[in-house]
């Protein structure tokens, strides 16, 4: 289980302070993916990286109960002068897990061939992005967190092979998905969430979400 209560969080732009979330209080429980809508600018990032204690809330309390991971797309822990071999087989040791497994799951997945084995630093963002996917579903979660959905590749096998095992690996476990667009969230969750003024609305079903959404957004 995640839990938010009572959580703020806001920051000081220069000109006035920006409020993320304003003592808000929700529950993701395991088995129940949530879907988070949200305009570009409100703090998505902000959020997601709360959940996984990349930051921490001005006031209030955040409880982990269950293995969180980090956001996709992250790359905080990995090191542009060592390669993906290297970074895969470091990570899996931070996380007690076999080396030799990472590193394969890892070549599997990205399809990087031989760059797999140069510094990650001369990587595209498109090859890094597919190496952070990668790495993210060779460790095992409760619950993973996806910062506006799936990376955007243009290899059509990796987003092919990448989605299937995230479909898999859904099937036991959950997911929290933050993004500004509705079509992102509906092959995954189960309920639905609008971030608005600082908090968190809840609903039964995307479509409830999506209502508040959009009158809000075309207001």
């Amino acid at each position: 289980m995640l839990e938010f209560s009572n959580v703020s969080k806001s920051f000081w732009t220069g000109a006035q302070r920006k409020v993320i979330l304003d003592r808000a209080s929700f529950r993701v429980e395991i088995g129940n993916s949530l879907g988070i809508l949200a305009p570009n600018g409100t703090g998505k990032t902000t959020l997601i990286n709360m959940m996984c204690g990349l930051e921490k809330p001005d006031e209030g309390t955040i409880r982990r109960t269950c293995r969180i991971s980090f956001p996709l797309g992250f790359m905080g822990g990995v090191n542009n002068k060592h390669s993906a071999r290297e970074n895969a087989r470091y990570i899996a040791r931070l996380y007690q897990l076999d080396p030799d497994y990472v590193e394969a799951f890892c070549r599997y997945v990205c399809g990087l061939e031989e760059y797999f084995d140069m510094p990650v630093g001369t990587y595209s963002a498109g090859m890094r992005s597919r190496f952070s996917f990668a790495l993210l579903l060779a460790l095992e979660f409760d619950i993973y967190l996806i910062d506006e959905g799936m990376p955007s590749t243009t290899d059509r096998q990796f987003n092919q092979r990448a989605g299937s095992i995230l479909r898999e690996r859904l099937k036991s476990a959950t997911v929290v998905i933050v993004s500004h667009q509705a079509s992102t969230l509906e092959k995954f969750c189960n309920t639905a969430a609008v971030l608005q003024d600082g908090q968190l609305h809840m609903f039964d079903t995307l479509d409830e979400a999506k209502r508040l959404y959009d009158y809000e957004t075309q207001s």
